[in-house]
């Protein structure tokens, strides 16, 4: 995807407005109520209505992912200048509308209304489908993506030597130091850098604040304003000064995916606080054999974990957010692990998903600090900063 000019269009103006969305409102407004449907927010929304604002901003993110095409490549070119202009029709709007009705009635038709045929399905990421086989793809090896695994079917031979999931997730906390030691950590503060295309690539000052059990914040100090993401063991949200809707309440996959993560800051009680499932077949991370686990809270869709086989490190997660029209992937990996007070941290974490990839390095962690309420609130607005000249 091409999102060199013009500041990246504003992020790709978060990546979110696709096809469909119509005019914003107010940038200064406060964040909207987590079950706040999206034709409340935006208008000229035709189809995708009666979803959160959250799942039609990362519906946005999944129509550009399947076709390799950004905001203003659909919508109006005046929109680059006025946010008023997303409210036009364009062919390509008009279009994108007449395909999620086929999907759908594909769907419907044939699979009783779930979601097995995408607009990634045909598209994979371009925006004309392939209709001619390609010899190339049929006759070259595909490499292999441990993040494809399937649970076996009831009735099929499990692997062999398969661990249940309390041994893994007892082999993993006895890896980072043992239950007591993990135990007596509760709270910590890091500093660090992070990069991304939001950065454009350069290294820009990060924060994360941690509380026991689940409790987390992360601030990213960009070059047009902070982004932050916080949560607070029920609730979570999303505030940045670049994106259109300023501040957004998390809901769905992404209020699981900021539970997971918080619980993984202080997984001293992972095994209670999920529902865990086996049963996938040997795949390797870089070489490594790898045990695989999943919240089967969350069904085929649930978030997965995959440990070193042999050290009980966690190496990766990989978690899904459902949108009106497929599910969208994010994949975070942990590397660099260092000891914090008893307890081996990842300083290194990268995450990967639709939209590009992020790389977090920590390198200050203070552990057992005390940490305030309210930063683990729902954030301010955030103000952006002056463009530079």
């Amino acid at each position: 995807m091409n999102v060199g000019s013009k500041r990246a269009l504003h992020y790709v103006l978060g990546i979110a407005l696709g096809f469909l969305v119509g005019i914003p409102l107010a940038h200064g407004q406060a964040a909207p109520p987590a079950d706040q449907k999206a034709e409340a927010v935006f208008k000229n929304i035709q189809l995708l209505k009666g979803i959160s604002v959250k799942e039609f901003m990362d519906t946005m993110g999944f129509f550009s992912a399947s076709t390799g095409l950004n905001c203003i490549d659909c919508h109006s070119p005046e929109a680059a200048d006025s946010l008023d202009a997303y409210a036009i029709d364009t062919p390509l709007k008009q279009t994108a509308r007449k395909m999620i009705i086929m999907v759908q009635t594909i769907d419907k038709s044939n699979f009783g209304g779930q979601l097995k045929v995408t607009c990634y399905t045909c598209h994979r990421a371009t925006d004309h489908p392939e209709a001619i086989p390609s010899l190339l793809d049929q006759y070259s090896v595909e490499p292999d993506d441990p993040d494809r695994v399937e649970v076996i079917s009831k009735g099929g031979a499990p692997p062999p030597n398969q661990l249940t999931a309390d041994k893994i997730l007892d082999k993993y906390i006895q890896a980072i130091g043992g239950a007591a030691q993990v135990a007596k950590l509760t709270s910590f503060v890091a500093k660090g850098t992070y990069e991304g295309f939001d950065t454009y690539s350069e290294k820009v000052p990060f924060e994360v604040y941690a509380k026991a059990p689940n409790q987390l914040t992360t601030i990213i100090h960009t070059q047009h304003g902070d982004s932050v993401a916080t949560y607070d063991g029920t609730h979570g949200w999303t505030a940045a000064s670049d994106k259109l809707m300023r501040v957004l309440p998390l809901a769905g996959g992404d209020l699981a995916g900021a539970k997971m993560d918080g619980s993984l800051s202080f997984p001293v009680q992972i095994k209670q606080e999920f529902k865990w499932r086996t049963g996938f077949p040997s795949v390797s991370i870089d070489d490594k054999p790898v045990e695989v686990i999943q919240d089967a809270a969350g069904g085929d869709t649930g978030a997965k974990l995959y440990f070193d086989k042999q050290s009980g490190i966690l190496l990766r997660q990989v978690r899904y957010s459902d949108t009106a029209v497929g599910v969208i992937p994010a994949q975070v990996d942990y590397s660099d692990y260092r000891v914090v007070a008893g307890v081996k941290v990842p300083f290194h974490v990268v995450w990967t998903w639709t939209d590009g990839r992020s790389i977090i390095q920590l390198n200050d962690v203070q552990p057992n600090v005390q940490i305030a309420a309210a930063k683990f609130a729902t954030p301010a607005t955030p103000v952006a900063k002056p463009e530079a000249k």
